[in-house]
């Protein structure tokens, strides 16, 4: 009889969301296995030698619109209340991002700022967003400048850039994600709970893990003490058979030894900086659609608030992801979604495998969503269900 009832392939926030529900609502003991040093996935963060807390993969800040998600979360962290807002470099000014009507207000002479504004006002009603490719098809003709220059000046580069892709040649799952936002409200994200975990993502996620029915195994590729037979579909522990249900949050492809082909992602490489002052830039993110390699600069004190007499940035340079670089962006195309469709139906014969997560899904998810999938698909585990 083996040790453990589940097995969760990946520590990031869908597989611990989904060991600490089985943990400590089933009472049954679950093992984790992590391919990386540390917990967390790509939220990790840590203090670095100037005593700044940092995100090892990039800035993640929490929000939603789900209270009781926000809930289950304060039951494992304090939190550092924060709005986010972005900055975006254009034709030599700083304005918020997404573009709204105060982006408008900066660029545009008054009389041109007041016409666009109101021509987006009467069209889609003030407090409203539309999407720029949208608004490309409108005919009118100051809002299809508007969205020209929109296009040209904020989406274009910077699409192409974090992508390596033009704005068309993408689902709009990920285009839609960011709008003109016809308001004066600069928050990047619109939720009522924002904030990031007051002490960092990595201490969040082990209280969460710290519960007695819970083994973690870290520096370890699942498939160093795991064995799934695609011919009997029976999976084996430590060499052992595991009768038991396997949740994995890795890359679908890599479960199914890539039968169907390998599933390409973006990644990304991250420069840190310490600067020896107390702020480096006006606000937590600032973008640079057009100039330079990188696509954004964050200066991690703007976000967790801490007080020191320096800071530290990170630069973002978006890159091809080999296989064994660390994925952090599947790319949305038809054909990727449909090799994607023939893995997600070959998993529908694997009866002790649940799948969750951006990876096993190989969809781009903010945090609360992979966390509200992860609280769904436990219930429906509780109550029988794989689904």
């Amino acid at each position: 009889m083996s040790m453990f009832d589940y097995v969760v392939v990946g520590a990031g926030l869908s597989g611990v969301v989904m060991a600490e529900r089985i943990a400590s609502q089933l009472k049954k003991r679950v093992l984790i296995i992590e391919r990386r040093e540390h917990v967390g996935g790509n939220t990790y963060d840590y203090y670095n030698e100037d005593g700044i807390l940092v995100s090892r993969y990039g800035p993640h800040i929490f929000h939603t619109k789900l209270k009781e998600i926000w809930e289950y979360l304060s039951q494992f962290t304090e939190w550092h209340h924060y709005q986010h807002k972005v900055l975006g470099h254009v034709d030599g000014n700083l304005v918020p991002i997404p573009f709204n009507l105060n982006s408008i207000k900066i660029l545009f002479p008054k009389p041109v700022a007041e016409k666009l504004s109101s021509k987006l006002i009467d069209f889609f009603g003030y407090g409203n967003k539309v999407h720029v490719l949208e608004l490309k098809e409108t005919k009118d003709e100051d809002l299809k400048f508007l969205a020209d220059f929109v296009y040209d000046k904020v989406f274009l580069n910077f699409t192409h850039k974090q992508w390596g892709l033009r704005p068309e040649e993408l689902d709009i799952s990920i285009t839609g994600r960011v709008p003109i936002y016809i308001s004066y409200d600069d928050r990047y994200f619109k939720d009522e709970f924002q904030g990031v975990p007051k002490f960092g993502y990595a201490r969040m996620i082990k209280n969460m893990l710290n519960h007695n029915n819970i083994k973690l195994m870290l520096n370890t590729d699942y498939r160093e003490v795991l064995t799934v037979n695609h011919l009997t579909k029976q999976i084996k522990l430590f060499g052992q058979p595991f009768e038991g249900k396997l949740i994995y949050t890795g890359k679908i492809d890599e479960l199914f030894d890539f039968c169907f082909g390998e599933l390409p992602y973006r990644g990304l490489e991250l420069k840190f900086e310490t600067v020896n002052r107390e702020f480096y830039q006006e606000a937590g993110t600032i973008h640079f659609p057009n100039e330079y390699e990188f696509t954004r600069v964050s200066e991690m004190k703007r976000i967790t608030g801490q007080k020191s007499g320096v800071t530290t940035i990170i630069r973002e340079f978006p890159k091809d992801c080999n296989r064994n670089d660390i994925p952090y962006y599947p790319i949305p195309q038809q054909e990727n979604i449909e090799k994607f469709n023939q893995y997600k139906e070959k998993a529908k014969n694997y009866p002790n495998i649940i799948l969750t997560g951006r990876l096993a899904d190989y969809k781009y998810y903010d945090m609360h969503a992979s966390i509200l999938m992860a609280l769904d698909k436990f219930k429906n585990l509780s109550k029988g269900s794989n689904l």
